[in-house]
């Protein structure tokens, strides 16, 4: 009777077990072409985003002495993904212990939850409603626009931290930095062109939306290619633990029928 209740549980376990390993895999060929949609924008938003970062460089702009700076998190609201929102959370905990003075702005639920327990007063804006689509640039745009004119966070430099997509199996925790004008326009270099003054406003607009753009979607590509992985790896997982169940329930099933050919055995030889 034992054994057959132990078989009952291995094969309902079993069953279980194969229905989630389905899950897994119809999870990852989603993710699969997702992570492909991603790439695609994270191309070209990576393109207008290294623009914007050539323009610092050639301008040769500097961090100015005593400048206030504003923590960007961009995260999403997605898990099952690895450890990606972790080490965005590590990566933004060991800069606050640094500085735990600077304010934070979070964008998504995932690392909100994370960076709330340690840093709850550093917080002044969260976002979410993040991660299930492709980021696009009216979102950024509002984004960038509700941070720019919200006169309670006062800062000059904002540092973008972000995941930067290395490849299908790989990213790496990064940061963007976005200078304001007057910094901009104090840099060598930019002294050497002609603008009129009405620009500088919108450039400055333009520039931290392009980046937080671009942030957006190179980590949005990043956290599909990791849920990719991570489904990949949980299918793999579910199918060696298959193989483990259905090895024990053929035994177990093995043992029963030698132990009643016995008892038929002994019955006989009885008579």
């Amino acid at each position: 009777t034992r054994n057959m209740a132990t078989l009952k549980e291995i094969q309902t376990r079993l069953k279980s077990v194969t229905n989630i390993s389905k899950i897994t895999a119809s999870m990852k060929m989603i993710a699969s072409t997702k992570t492909t949609r991603a790439q695609r924008a994270m191309n070209v938003a990576r393109a207008y985003g290294q623009v914007s970062n050539d323009l610092i460089k050639q301008a040769e702009v500097e961090k100015a002495a005593g400048a206030k700076e504003l923590l960007i998190t961009v995260s999403s609201d997605k898990g099952l993904c690895g450890g990606i929102h972790s080490s965005l959370s590590r990566y933004s905990r060991k800069h606050l212990a640094e500085n735990n003075e600077v304010p934070v702005v979070i964008l998504g639920d995932k690392a909100k939850v994370q960076l709330q327990r340690a840093y709850p007063e550093n917080i002044r804006y969260s976002f979410n409603q993040l991660g299930s689509t492709i980021p696009t640039y009216d979102e950024s745009s509002i984004i960038a626009s509700t941070i720019l004119n919200d006169k309670s966070i006062e800062f000059d430099n904002a540092k973008l931290v972000y995941n930067r997509f290395v490849s299908a199996i790989s990213f790496e925790t990064d940061a963007i930095e976005c200078y304001p004008v007057s910094q901009i326009v104090e840099a060598p270099n930019f002294k050497a062109y002609e603008y009129q003054e009405d620009v500088l406003e919108n450039l400055n607009e333009f520039l931290f939306a392009n980046s937080l753009h671009w942030a957006l979607v190179e980590g949005h590509a990043a956290e599909m290619a990791a849920k990719r992985t991570a489904m990949e790896n949980a299918t793999k997982n579910a199918g060696d633990m298959i193989n483990r169940l259905t090895l024990q329930y053929n035994r177990g099933r093995q043992a029963v029928i030698t132990n009643e050919l016995i008892d038929i055995i002994t019955g006989a030889s009885a008579l």
